[in-house]
């Protein structure tokens, strides 16, 4: 708490220029994350689209099964009950893999949109004459000091 204080005393002393930046807001608002959720969205289509004729097909073949299952062979029934649980794991292991690919390459796009971020922040404390910028956890900030609308027009956004 002393040490508060004491920058506190120290930062208006020296004319210190703090600024504000909500980090949340821009990864929401930054145009660069539409675009990256669009690129994953075309990257990651043509599998989700698999996926959804493997669930089609999971159910119509159990549709199937249910409608012919009194009039078909028990050995015949028991196969076709043996390759619908075999596409239905293949189901479920194509979709864990999609579901960690899209996390891996979301986590690769979060991090080159925070790179950019980074770098538009420093352009615009630089360029402003800011000596220190902190950004989102702070108990409080005054609107005079956030600098957000500022690194979302660096962006792009604005």
């Amino acid at each position: 708490m002393a040490g508060l204080v004491t920058f506190a005393v120290n930062a208006q002393s020296a004319d210190l220029k703090v600024g504000y930046v909500q980090v949340d807001k821009i990864l929401q608002e930054a145009p660069q994350t539409a675009e990256s959720g669009k690129k994953l969205e075309r990257e990651f289509s043509p599998r989700s689209q698999e996926l959804d004729r493997m669930a089609k097909q999971i159910k119509d073949l159990e549709a199937t099964l249910d409608k012919e299952g009194l009039t078909i062979s028990e050995a015949e029934r028991r196969n076709k009950e043996r390759d619908v649980q075999n596409i239905k794991i293949e189901f479920q292991r194509k979709q864990r893999e999609l579901r960690e690919d899209i996390n891996l390459r979301k986590n690769e796009e979060l991090g080159s949109l925070q790179d950019r971020v980074n770098k538009a922040v420093q352009s615009v404390s630089e360029a402003e004459g800011y000596d220190l910028v902190v950004y989102s956890g702070v108990a409080y900030a005054s609107k005079k000091i956030d600098i957000t609308d500022k690194v979302l027009k660096m962006l792009g956004k604005k």
